[in-house]
């Protein structure tokens, strides 16, 4: 029997188990080879991997775990979860069952893509989501941001301290109008309709189509589309969850403990605040950490 089983073999479930081979902990982490930032070209803000490829990095760490024979890494899907505390069960894709007595799930979630043409060929280059892990770039640049509800409206006075050049792509939606006063206030136009289609360029260069007026060019484009667990596991646990703007995630407790004993949670899966490579980490060690905690005698 396992100590623990992690499903889900990215930067998270990588990080667990590291802290786990230390503590001499038995561990498998099963994993399909999926991260959700495969689409990027760099990874930024990560201390010590700052602008490596994200692929790179994870072929990096996997090399550094062979050190510890505690921990095995096992390329399979988990299709099914059972069992308590110190009796779970894993069934993988490759029809293997295999016991732990914890689980770490750290399986992310996939974004969704909206249907637009080229919105998908563009994520991860000329179109993302996040100024800190790609803001410095292009900074003092043309942005674009595509509205998605209230809380683009927090993301507008984000921006500020990475350029003074925004332009918001209302997509639809229905700006309020005490909000579209603030966007005049700061000089940020907004452009109506609908996005009708998205062409990229190279260093991030991007034309926006609308239905509604001329297309606009701008340097990067941010946008943030909803996303959904990757697998589904936690649902046939019953496991509770909280609604995000962009989706659901885990719920966990201080401990990285999920609504059920001895079922831990870390990474984007269990991250709706600020999704990262960095925060991905720390909450994987600390994860690690607290399900070797919760085993001692």
């Amino acid at each position: 029997m396992n100590d623990v089983i992690i499903i889900g073999g990215s930067f998270a479930g990588l990080a667990a188990a590291l802290q786990l081979g230390r503590a001499r902990r038995t561990v498998t982490v099963l994993d399909t080879g999926l991260p959700r930032n495969r689409f990027a070209d760099h990874s930024h803000g990560l201390l010590g991997h700052d602008h490596k490829p994200p692929l790179d990095i994870l072929v990096e760490a996997r090399q550094q775990l062979a050190r510890y024979p505690m921990i095995k890494l096992v390329n399979a899907r988990a299709e099914s979860v059972s069992g308590a505390i110190d009796d779970f069960s894993v069934l993988t894709g490759n029809g293997e069952s295999l016991k732990a007595r914890r689980l770490i799930l750290s399986y992310g979630v996939a974004d969704q893509m909206p249907g637009i043409p080229g919105f998908a060929e563009g994520w991860g280059t000329s179109i993302v989501p996040c100024p800190y892990c790609d803001g410095f770039e292009v900074a003092g640049r043309h942005w674009g941001l595509v509205w998605s509800g209230p809380p683009s409206h927090n993301y507008v006075r984000l921006y500020h301290d990475w350029t003074d050049t925004l332009t918001v792509f209302a997509n639809g939606h229905d700006i309020p109008p005490e909000i579209r006063a603030d966007l005049a206030r700061r000089g940020i136009p907004v452009v109506g309709g609908r996005i009708t289609e998205i062409d990229n360029h190279e260093s991030h260069n991007t034309t926006v189509k609308v239905d509604a007026g001329p297309q606009v060019a701008v340097d990067i484009l941010f946008a943030h589309p909803r996303n959904k667990p990757s697998a589904r596991l936690h649902e046939s646990l019953g496991l509770a969850t909280v609604d995000t703007p962009q989706g659901i995630a885990l719920k966990v407790d201080e401990r990285r403990e999920t609504s059920m004993r001895g079922i831990y949670a870390a990474g984007d899966l269990a991250n709706p605040q600020m999704p990262s490579v960095t925060t991905a980490t720390w909450q994987g060690a600390m994860a690690g950490i607290f399900a070797q905690q919760s085993m001692l005698v």
